[in-house]
């Protein structure tokens, strides 16, 4: 049995999981530097992960008999992950991954507490493996953080 919470945030992650796809691809391209380059190859990385927990998510959804949203439904939310106006600023882009990692992580848990309440353990399945994921990348990049030179 699923509630209108799950559905809700089952559409949340997806629509924040291509958002990310998004952000992740054109910052891999934009960032110019020797300080870019380790950041750029994780972000190149993460990027089919992200488009996986976006099938995941929308395969959940489809078995619970809800549809994954197109792009009508999209709205930008990830504003501190935009590309930097200059290009060589990794900081910003580290800054902002970290930001968008947190938020996925208090989504997956919301979403593994409310498919607890519910009694959907398929749910619950799905929002540990993400999680699991997300605060992989989260110490990848605040270990980036702890590294990249301060100006």
């Amino acid at each position: 049995m699923t509630t209108d919470e799950i559905s809700t945030l089952l559409t949340e992650a997806y629509i924040d999981e291509l958002e990310t796809v998004m952000n992740y691809l054109t910052n891999a391209i934009v960032l110019d530097g020797i300080h870019a380059e380790e950041v750029k190859e994780s972000l190149q990385e993460d990027i089919q992960e992200e488009l996986d927990h976006a099938q995941m998510l929308g395969e959940r959804l489809k078995q619970l008999d809800e549809s994954p949203p197109g792009s009508e439904s999209f709205e930008a939310n990830q504003h501190s992950l935009q590309p930097p106006e200059d290009t060589t600023d990794v900081q910003s882009v580290i800054e902002g991954v970290l930001e968008a990692e947190n938020d996925a992580i208090e989504t997956y848990q919301s979403l593994h507490e409310a498919a607890s309440e519910a009694n959907d353990p398929v749910t619950e399945d799905v929002a540990v493996t993400i999680l699991a994921d997300e605060e992989a990348h989260h110490t990848e990049f605040r270990g980036f953080q702890k590294e990249f030179p301060q100006d």
